[in-house]
């Protein structure tokens, strides 16, 4: 975990120090270790370095190439090193000695602006090419890494994080009502992922680089996945050991580091499968053991059941080499340190249980660790499997149909006919044919909607309509992410949730959250190879013999305590959530949504704000839309009075 800045005038102008120092100066909580800036004529680059890794400490960015022809800046943690050095014609010196920023700038001078695709790791990265004049950065695949930027005909500047774009007195703070739209309509996960809440701040996406000198500006995708490849092997156990290979990897690569290491754990399946792996990796080795943070509620636990998830921590504790560490969550309001949280995260708050990681973070940060794993989002990568049955049904396969579903329907104790008529047959019948078996049976035939209603909301009607959002819940992100209205492959549906979904934003919060708390959060889950492994693997391999996510289960043998391993459904937060914003915060709500709501009224259906938290008064642990409404208004109005941007 770093921070990088540049500045690059197109316009040929010399590059300011001081503008460069005052970028930096931003991001000091991202780099404590080491800083340095760099400029030539009309080029700048700095970095605060965070060490984490052996090697950083080795580290000097920017670097400049022996030759003086390239330097780079990069935010990075290279994984396939041992792969790349052998590649790269680096096995003549020591592997320890090799950082990973020589690695990004040897692959750059090797294959040019195709490096990318050849790195392993989250990274972000600027290169700048004395020799073709022209700047050249990238962005992983997943989007680890934040990478903003601002660009004028003159000027082109970029930094980890918004804040530092913010401190030059040339970049406008000016609002992004489009993405303010998404937001309050619950749509922000699906589009605009270049998009900010500034209107003139973007990100470079992931999965992409980009290209700027004074007469082009060129972005591309360096790497996307073959969606049309599926993986064939010869049986349920050579799918089990090939998942389970590179799962392994995933972790035993995200624990180099130089200091130590941490993971959340939260009882759920994606989480333990990373701690237990990490402590069997690190037993191995003789190393102290893995520290964990696990967020927990003991006051709401006999009153809200599914809350309590202690009983599977429990049992991943119980089998030792495990320093775990517990977090009283329950004690917290969900706008914990919000001017904290506004600053560091930029952006209004993107979910109401935001809080539990800021909480875990903090603690993890006073036990003196550098590296925490997290369990996000192992649902996404893999998916649950369920449209499997679909898949047999379009394939005419009844026989497997019918054995897969009761299989199902046994693990869910739901009815046989309701599990193969909803997941399996009903999806693959085209709408119009149900519309004319409704007839023949004498029902109303159902309008086709597009299943979102503005009455869900708190939006404004007529700042909805000026933002065109009743077009954009028509689009197949929105329709596929949102409201479970595919027209796709499922591969391309999995890929969709991964590229644009929600993954996408958390990862990026979390890296900026972490951040606050000098932390490098790594998610195993978010690799590259594991990706593509289970974006090929076949449905049958995700759901099998009526286990959704079957494949990690039956790998995670001999690693996960069986009440983890063939757990069923996942622990609802929501209890404490919806108990304490009106317990803790209910001056704050009522200045914002009575008093104090100029700032949001342009965007927000004010009288309807009001009801809902009439509503949410009168039923406070039933009243989930309405308090996610409110969450949400509220979050937008104090950011807004914190950031200030202009509308």
């Amino acid at each position: 975990m770093s921070a990088i800045v540049g500045i690059y005038h197109l316009n040929q102008s010399p590059v300011s120090p001081t503008e460069l120092g005052q970028m930096m100066d931003t991001l000091a909580h991202r780099g404590t270790d080491a800083a340095k800036i760099w400029t030539e004529d009309c080029v700048g680059l700095g970095c605060r370095l965070q060490w984490t890794t052996p090697e950083s400490f080795l580290e000097e960015l920017p670097l400049i190439h022996a030759s003086e022809t390239t330097v780079l800046t990069a935010d990075a943690r290279i994984d396939n090193r041992s792969e790349l050095i052998e590649m790269l014609g680096l096995s003549d010196r020591p592997a320890d000695k090799i950082t990973d920023s020589c690695l990004i700038l040897a692959a750059y001078l090797k294959w040019g602006e195709r490096c990318p695709a050849y790195l392993i790791g989250d990274f972000a990265f600027a290169i700048w090419d004395r020799r073709q004049q022209c700047l050249f950065c990238a962005r992983d695949p997943m989007g680890v890494k934040p990478f903003y930027y601002y660009r004028t005909a003159q000027t082109f500047v970029f930094a980890s994080e918004i804040k530092a774009l913010l401190a030059l007195p040339f970049v406008p703070h000016r609002l992004n009502e489009a993405m303010v739209a998404d937001y309050l309509a619950k749509i922000l996960f699906c589009i605009r992922k270049e998009d900010s809440f500034y209107k003139d701040i973007q990100e470079l996406t992931a999965t992409q680089s980009l290209r700027i000198t004074p007469e082009k500006f060129q972005v591309q995708t360096y790497w996307e996945p073959d969606l049309s490849h599926e993986l064939k092997l010869g049986s349920d156990q050579e799918y089990v050991e090939a998942f389970r290979e590179i799962f392994v990897e995933s972790v035993q690569c995200r624990l180099r580091s130089a200091f130590p290491i941490g993971s959340t754990l939260s009882g759920g399946l994606d989480s333990t499968s990373i701690a237990c792996t990490a402590r069997t990796l690190l037993n191995q080795t003789g190393q102290p053991p893995l520290k964990t943070f696990s967020a927990i509620f003991p006051t709401l636990a006999e009153q809200f059941p599914k809350i309590d998830e202690r009983h599977y921590m429990d049992a991943a504790i119980a089998l030792g080499d495990l320093d775990a560490h517990f977090v009283r969550t329950d004690l917290v309001s969900p706008l914990i340190d919000l001017a904290d949280v506004f600053h560091y995260g930029e952006e209004p708050g993107p979910a109401p249980n935001l809080y539990l990681d800021w909480e875990v973070f903090k603690a993890a940060q006073q036990q003196d660790v550098r590296v925490l794993f997290t369990g996000i989002d192992g649902d996404t990568t893999i998916t649950y499997g369920v449209q499997y049955l679909e898949e047999l049904a379009r394939a005419g396969r009844g026989l497997k149909l019918w054995q897969e579903g009761s299989a199902l329907a046994k693990v869910w104790k739901k009815s046989r006919r309701d599990v193969i008529w909803n997941y399996g047959i009903r999806p693959a019948i085209p709408e119009p044919v149900l519309q004319v078996g409704r007839r023949l049976r004498g029902r109303p035939a159902q309008v086709d909607s597009d299943g979102w209603d503005i009455r869900t909301t708190v939006l404004r009607p007529d700042f909805a309509q000026r933002m065109n959002i009743f077009e954009t819940v028509q689009s197949d992100a929105v329709q596929s992410l949102e409201l479970g209205k595919s027209k796709l492959s499922a591969r391309e549906e999995h890929w969709l949730s991964l590229h644009y979904g929600s993954v996408r934003y958390a990862l990026q919060w979390l890296d900026k959250m972490a951040a606050r708390f000098s932390l490098e959060a790594r998610h195993p889950f978010c690799d590259r190879r594991l990706i593509e492994f289970c974006l090929a693997l076949p449905s049958g391999q995700k759901l099998h013999q009526g286990w959704t996510r079957s494949i990690l289960r039956r790998s995670m043998e001999g690693i996960l305590p069986p009440a983890v391993q063939w757990r069923l459904g996942k622990g609802d937060l929501s209890a404490n959530f919806l108990r304490r914003l009106l317990g803790d915060e209910q001056n704050t709500l009522e200045r914002v949504i009575f008093r104090d709501h100029a700032a949001i009224e342009a965007y927000i259906d004010i009288p309807a704000l009001q009801t809902a938290y009439q509503n949410y008064r009168e039923h406070p642990q039933t009243a989930d839309n309405d308090a996610v409404n409110i969450f949400v208004a509220i979050n937008l109005a104090l950011w807004i009075e914190q950031a200030q941007p202009t509308s």
